[in-house]
């Protein structure tokens, strides 16, 4: 519908041309009709097959541009609503614990630019390489894919809090295989990049309860890690278990009862505190949690452990 009236101005304009050759034919009739006759037949009337085709193809080619317009725009709103239906897709089987089937899922887009799908990949390649059957060598791989997933998830939208995560859980994992020194020294990294999850987004549980683990690690770091972190940082990173203590009621306050490890540790950091009584609290809360993941299983068993041990 669009074509006939952008034309219209074209056509138009076509056709003053043509008309405004009269005065001028008229002009040069003055001298005679011979020439009014001549301009007229090599000018105009001579030209008009091609003007014909040229119009035609102006025409085919703004069609063209226009088809390939709404055909690219059909596209982006195509892939789009594909990427969505894959992430509730992925979402689903997060919350359901399959998580060899979630990873199943997401490797078919791994060569994806979307920051969302990257960033579910990452976790579900780091939750793969959790799992006890994952063998050293598969757990290795896998954790440096993860990490290679979660950077490209930020470098795509730095604005994403679960790619700045992600991205700091994956660093944190990749120190386990590349010694003391890095592990310190990426430290000061996965704060900061806590700390912005946080900020982007401070409703986010997990992110706070990470911030308390990253506490934790440092409060109860063993006396040697500090002396070598003393010998190659001015200013080795350093926390308490109160500031742990702290971030982990926080995700509680923000979102009760979401992740069976904050409820371990809040026992775990009480027990570091010599408080007993609510170490057994939140430690008979971890036991007592539904097991939808090995992980949840896991804590379940240390939680009990502990409990006897009190």
């Amino acid at each position: 519908m669009a074509l006939p009236s952008r034309l219209c101005p074209l056509l138009r304009l076509r056709r003053g041309a043509a008309q405004s050759v009269c005065p001028l034919a008229r002009a040069w009739g003055s001298r005679g009709h011979c020439g009014a006759r001549a301009f007229l037949g090599s000018e105009v009337i001579g030209n008009t097959i091609p003007f014909k085709r040229g119009l035609l193809f102006s025409a085919l080619s703004y069609l063209g541009f226009e088809t390939y317009q709404v055909i690219s725009q059909a596209a982006v709103v195509h892939a789009t609503a594909k990427v969505e239906e894959i992430l509730e897709q992925a979402d689903y089987l997060y919350e359901s614990g399959e998580t060899e089937k979630l990873y199943q899922l997401l490797t078919q887009y791994k060569e994806s630019e979307d920051a969302e799908l990257l960033w579910r990949l990452a976790r579900t390649s780091r939750d793969i390489a959790q799992l006890s059957r994952t063998s050293e060598e598969e757990k290795k791989a896998l954790v440096y894919e993860a990490l290679e997933y979660a950077k490209r998830a930020l470098e795509k939208n730095e604005s994403s809090f679960a790619a700045h995560k992600w991205y700091a859980i994956c660093i944190s994992d990749v120190g386990d295989y590349e010694g003391i020194k890095v592990k310190i020294a990426n430290a000061y990294i996965i704060k900061e990049h806590f700390e912005k999850a946080i900020e982007l987004n401070p409703k986010d549980a997990t992110s706070i309860h990470l911030m308390g683990i990253w506490c934790y690690t440092f409060a109860e770091m063993p006396w040697y890690q500090r002396r070598i972190a003393k010998v190659l940082f001015a200013n080795p990173p350093s926390s308490t278990y109160e500031e742990a203590l702290k971030y982990f009621h926080r995700a509680e306050q923000v979102d009760p009862n979401f992740y069976s490890k904050n409820l371990l540790l809040l026992g775990k950091t009480y027990l570091k505190l010599n408080n007993k009584k609510l170490a057994a609290f939140w430690l008979v809360k971890a036991k007592g949690y539904p097991a939808h993941t090995e992980e949840d299983k896991q804590i379940q068993t240390e939680a009990a452990q502990l409990l006897t041990g009190l």
